[in-house]
């Protein structure tokens, strides 16, 4: 195989993964408005993580972190001490931004997905350090 065709298979993987990872967004993005969660923000962040969603329901803001596997169970096991780490940082960012939202309980939640299951929603996946 050619340099040319292996970077294209990983453009071509990468694109596939984007996808999937949007498609995967909106499902939980919909899943958390039937349960009353208001979004706030999408992809917040950029080269060195993000938050995939923060959304507000009453007094709590939830910064979500969205996990679309191929088994429920890859899904829960991908948020791993690193992504925790990346995710805090993104969160600081988030607030320091956004300094009303220090008024509202702040919580770490995770959205999981796998095909022909229902979202499973994770409210306080991780405590967070701020």
């Amino acid at each position: 195989m050619t340099g040319g065709r292996t970077g294209e298979t990983r453009s071509r993987r990468a694109r596939r993964s984007g996808v999937t990872g949007a498609r995967a967004e909106w499902l939980a993005i919909l899943w958390l408005a039937a349960k009353g969660y208001r979004p706030l923000a999408r992809r917040f962040g950029g080269k060195g993580g993000e938050v995939d969603l923060i959304v507000k329901r009453g007094t709590t803001i939830a910064f979500v972190e969205v996990k679309a596997r191929g088994a429920m169970g890859d899904a829960q096991t991908a948020i791993t001490p690193e992504k925790h780490r990346l995710v805090e940082a993104r969160i600081r960012q988030w607030l320091a931004r956004n300094p009303w939202a220090m008024e509202h309980h702040l919580r770490a939640d995770a959205v999981f997905l796998a095909p022909r299951r229902w979202p499973r929603h994770v409210p306080g996946v991780f405590e967070l350090v701020l």
